[in-house]
């Protein structure tokens, strides 16, 4: 496909995967017209990542392309979906752009819905090595930490912590995890980085513990 003539919107978490996902279609070319997040059916969270709807706005906003969110049940989640990216399709879009990395079942998903949709996929990260893909996300100057963790493999200790090289080692000693937490392990937020016209004021909020998860509040 022609990606330089490619209107496309970036599946948006406010986390490392769809930040570096939005670097590599700027850099090939993808104009890129939107990010869309699913939110929570009372549009105050996320649904993957759990940050508040107002930060992510904020990172929108320094970023300098709209974001356009979408409430949904997970339940409903791909019908709410799908009915996002038509009016997304019907503004002119042709493709989205999607950060998942080796899972297969995200990838099948991800390529169903949009011939469905008849758009095309671009998964710009697919199959990258991992432990590089996290030492040049740090090399260009992203700036993120750990808001979400999966309790069967990390613990509240971890959130708070920024991505770096001290982070990634002590991934590595761990035998379970995926070092980019491709399995739900961990989800980050990003703050600062190249994609950025300007940094993301914020504040650390609570800690909280829900079933098998830990979340750190972000605040603007």
């Amino acid at each position: 496909m022609d990606k330089e003539k490619l209107k496309a919107f970036v599946s948006w978490s406010g986390g490392k995967e769809s930040a570096i996902s939005l670097y590599k279609a700027k850099n090939e070319g993808i104009n890129i017209h939107y990010l869309l997040n699913m939110t929570s059916e009372n549009e105050k969270y996320s649904r993957s990542h759990r940050l508040s709807c107002n930060i992510l706005k904020i990172q929108a906003k320094n970023i300098g392309i709209p974001l356009i969110q979408c409430k949904s049940s997970w339940k409903e989640y791909e019908e709410n979906f799908k009915k996002a990216v038509f009016k997304l399709k019907r503004k002119g879009i042709e493709a989205g752009v999607f950060g998942d990395i080796d899972l297969q079942e995200h990838r099948e998903w991800v390529e169903r819905i949009c011939k469905d949709l008849r758009i095309k996929p671009a998964l710009l990260l697919w199959k990258e090595n991992k432990e590089k893909l996290l030492k040049d996300f740090i090399r260009l100057g992203f700036k993120a930490i750990v808001v979400t963790t999966r309790r069967d493999f990390l613990n509240q200790k971890w959130l708070g912590r920024q991505i770096n090289e001290r982070f990634i080692n002590d991934l590595k000693a761990l035998d379970n995890v995926d070092l980019c937490g491709e399995k739900g392990e961990y989800h980050t937020f990003v703050f600062d980085g190249p994609i950025f016209k300007k940094r993301v004021g914020f504040t650390l909020g609570k800690k909280t513990i829900k079933n098998n998860h830990c979340f750190l509040e972000i605040m603007g």
